[in-house]
């Protein structure tokens, strides 16, 4: 009989509350339950911040986080399920850094949380209280965390570069001219 230490309750902790709010986050925007806005209203609200097209935007964030919330709290797929809420909150970061640092201001503090622990636990792996370890870690390889990571970075550097340009054409069509004619 394995003795669980106090690394493997916390890294349950850590799992079950991080994971547990991701995967409500992406019930709100894959379902609309818990007051969310569903694919439709997401997917108008991804448009409106420039993640388009917005239902497709909506669905990618919402499996990121639903799904890899699901697993992190399973310690399933942990490498996997970590980068992709890391790189899910990673996006969200990028609406809200013109905001600042604090979540009170409307800033990335909450997204950047949720996602470096998110990260932290794909790193340093579920602990044994997890499926991964019931199921001999066949979904959590070493060398997994830094595919799963590359991946996830390079899809997440598309979508926010794509973002960052459409807001840059929408800017630019906003200016007023410097000198009048």
């Amino acid at each position: 009989m394995t003795c669980y230490d106090r690394r493997d309750l916390g890294l349950l902790l850590l799992r079950l509350g991080t994971g547990g709010v991701l995967a409500a986050h992406g019930a709100q925007k894959l379902f609309g339950w818990f007051g969310g806005g569903g694919i439709e209203g997401t997917g108008q609200f991804m448009e409106s911040v420039g993640y388009g097209p917005g239902k497709a935007s909506a669905m990618a964030a919402g499996l990121a986080e639903a799904g890899g919330g699901l697993l992190l709290a399973l310690g399933l797929a942990t490498p996997a399920a970590g980068a992709a809420a890391a790189g899910a909150m990673a996006g969200a970061a990028a609406v809200h850094a013109p905001n600042g640092f604090f979540a009170q201001n409307g800033g990335y503090e909450y997204a950047a949380s949720l996602g470096l622990t998110s990260a932290g636990l794909a790193i340093t792996g579920p602990g044994r209280l997890s499926l991964d370890h019931a199921l001999g870690h066949a979904v959590n390889r070493g060398w997994m965390v830094p595919a799963a990571f590359a991946t996830v970075a390079a899809a997440t550097a598309l979508a926010v570069g794509a973002r960052t340009m459409r807001m840059r054409k929408e800017q630019e069509g906003e200016q007023e001219a410097l000198f009048e004619e």
